[in-house]
This record gives structure tokens, C-alpha cells and sequence, in this order.
């Protein structure tokens, strides 16, 4: 990879190629180990650190992280009030680019005369750079759309290695999404086997019949399937105690750690999108308590949910072709929690 700072003045870009392939979001090194930026000359873009088409995939990992991106996205469009000729779900996909891959852009749309009359969000997922700044969107086929970076409004998170591209905050609990997608595949591939084990049916009796036999063997056998512990039939004609044992390596369907990673990896998930437990479906352990979440839903606005949308509205309202009639509105009082 390799890294290039680029600012809007007329400074040169520089680069060093290190290595030219984006790290994979499931990658076992840390995904922010690079230096720098990979520019390559045949498409003429700089290349993403971190593959953005692993971080949307990722969002479907488990229950909680896709989750929480886009509840953290409609906190910040449910303040829009206007602005930019947008439409709410407009808003409401910016925002998800901004929360899901760590930058967001807006195309600025312009009539006849080149004023601009209102703006678009432009797809993070498809969105590049180049040395010179303008933008590009890929297209099927290899084509590419490019946009003059006087024509795009860019909203990056601060990533100190790199000033091209922002990077989402919540890459360091991307291990605990991905242990807690895996716990869940390993469970139900478990169930679905049907290889596990349910229970011994012992016999000792030696005036069972081979008929009787045959007949209890049938009962069991029919009683298995997909999602069901199968079972085994054992007669041993005057069998003694102990004559047969069951010996387990490991009793996973009761001492797994199954419940215990699938709430220590949640946890880590909203820790790292400093998502408080009380607004994010966590059900309290015996003991603890939550808080009211009417109290944390107005600390995590003051803390977290306005402070974006004055980025947002700072970013498109600070653009000199946006005219008052543009500027983005966001309702950024905070409420009272008092009942």
C-alpha cells in the first residue's frame, strides 16, 4: 500500500509504493497497517486501504453490527430538515456511506448557466481519487464516471496515515463481528449435522429378541434428522455396569462458550461504535442495569449524533457555490431527558 497527502491547494502529491493490494477486511494483521496509499496508474486512482467492498459485506456479519450503522446513520438524517434540494433518504444514504466506509461525498448539480440548484450523494462504495483531485465512480464494464473536484463535496473521518479517504471508526472491533458471525455459523452447522449425540439406549437384557431389537433400533433410527441429536441402540446380553461408556472430549452442547462469545463480541461491537447498550437491544445480564434510555439517548445526541450533523452542515454550508437557499439544516438542540 501506499499513501499520498493531498490537500486542495496546489501542493504535490507524493507516493511510495509498498505494497498494491488493499488490506481484506478479514485479513488476521491489524487493517490499519500500512504507511501508505497504493496509486494505480492504470485506472488512475488511488486504491482504498481497506477493501470497501469487504466493509459492506461485513455489515451483514452478525445481528449487531449492520444494525448499529444504520441506526447511527438514521440519528443523523432524523435531524435533517432541509437544505440542498435533498430528499430525507438521500440524506439517510450519505450518512450510511459516512458511518459504513468513513467518508461520504455530494455531488453538486448545476443547471445551464453553472449555478449550482441542489446536490447528490455519490456512492462511497464506488468512489475514488485522484492525484489531481478530481473524483471518479466506477462503472460496469471498467468505465469510469469522473467528476471535477471543484463539482464534489467530501466528508472524510480524519485517518491519520492518510489524507485521501476516511476510514470508518469502528475497524477495531471488525475481529469480535467476525468471531461473533463465526460462533454463529458453528453453531448451526453443529444443529444441522445431525451428527451429534442424544443418548445411549443400554440393554442387558439377554431374552431381548432380534425382533424387538431390530424394532427398538427402527424407533431410534426414525427419530433423527436435520436438527435433531441422533442416538444409539446397545444390547449386550448380561452386560455389566459400566460394561459401556460414553467418554466426551468435550461437551458442546452445554459448556461451549457459545453465550459467553456471543455477548462479550456484542459488547465489543458497540463499544466500537460507542453505541450505548441501552439504545442497542442488549438485554442486561442478572445484576446490571441498563440506565433509562431515555437519559442515554439525550447524552449520546449531545455526544455523538449532533456533533456529526454539525460536520455535515460545516462542510456543504462552508462551500462558497452553496447559496443560502442550499445551506443543509439539522435540528441540533438537544433535548430534555426530564419526563
Amino acid at each position: 500500500m501506499t499513501q499520498a497527502l493531498t490537500t486542495k491547494t496546489t501542493t504535490p502529491n507524493s507516493a511510495y509504493h509498498i505494497d498494491s493490494s488493499p488490506e481484506p477486511v478479514d485479513s488476521s494483521r491489524w487493517l490499519t497497517e500500512y504507511n501508505e496509499l497504493f496509486y494505480n496508474d492504470t485506472d488512475n486512482f488511488w486504491e482504498p486501504p481497506v477493501s470497501r467492498q469487504g466493509l459492506a459485506q461485513i455489515a451483514n456479519a452478525n445481528a449487531y453490527h449492520g444494525s448499529l450503522l444504520i441506526a447511527r446513520a438514521n440519528y443523523v438524517a432524523g435531524r435533517f430538515k432541509s437544505g440542498g434540494s435533498l430528499r430525507r433518504r438521500f440524506v439517510q444514504a450519505f450518512c450510511r456511506d459516512y458511518f459504513m466506509f468513513g467518508d461520504a461525498a455530494l455531488l453538486k448539480l448545476r443547471n445551464a448557466f453553472g449555478q449550482v440548484v441542489g446536490l447528490h450523494p455519490l456512492p462511497s462504495m464506488y468512489l475514488r481519487r485522484r492525484k489531481n483531485g478530481d473524483f471518479v465512480i466506477l462503472e460496469r464494464d471498467e468505465k469510469q464516471r469522473v467528476y471535477k473536484e471543484k463539482d464534489v463535496i467530501f466528508l472524510p473521518q480524519y485517518e491519520p496515515q492518510q489524507q485521501i479517504y476516511g476510514l470508518p471508526d469502528y475497524l477495531g472491533s471488525i475481529q469480535s463481528s467476525l468471531l461473533n458471525k463465526d460462533a454463529t455459523l458453528f453453531r448451526r452447522r453443529y444443529y444441522m449435522n445431525g451428527a451429534h449425540m442424544g443418548f445411549i439406549f443400554y440393554a442387558t437384557d439377554p431374552n431381548l429378541s432380534a425382533e424387538d431389537e431390530e424394532m427398538l433400533k427402527e424407533k431410534i433410527a426414525s427419530s433423527k434428522g436435520v436438527g435433531n441429536f441422533r442416538s444409539m441402540f446397545v444390547n449386550i446380553p448380561n452386560g455389566k455396569e459400566k460394561g459401556i461408556q460414553l467418554i466426551p472430549v468435550g461437551d458442546i452442547a452445554t459448556k461451549d462458550e457459545f453465550e459467553r462469545i456471543k455477548n462479550i463480541t456484542a459488547q465489543d461491537i458497540l463499544v466500537g461504535h460507542r453505541f450505548p447498550s441501552a439504545k442497542g437491544g442488549l438485554v442486561p445480564q442478572p445484576g446490571s442495569n441498563l440506565g433509562d434510555p431515555v437519559k442515554v439517548g439525550t447524552e449520546y445526541a449531545k455526544d455523538e449524533v449532533i456533533p456529526v450533523c454539525e460536520l455535515i452542515m460545516d462542510e456543504v454550508n462552508s462551500d462558497p457555490e452553496i447559496g443560502k437557499s442550499l445551506q443543509l439544516q439539522f435540528n441540533i438542540q438537544v433535548e430534555s431527558s426530564s419526563s
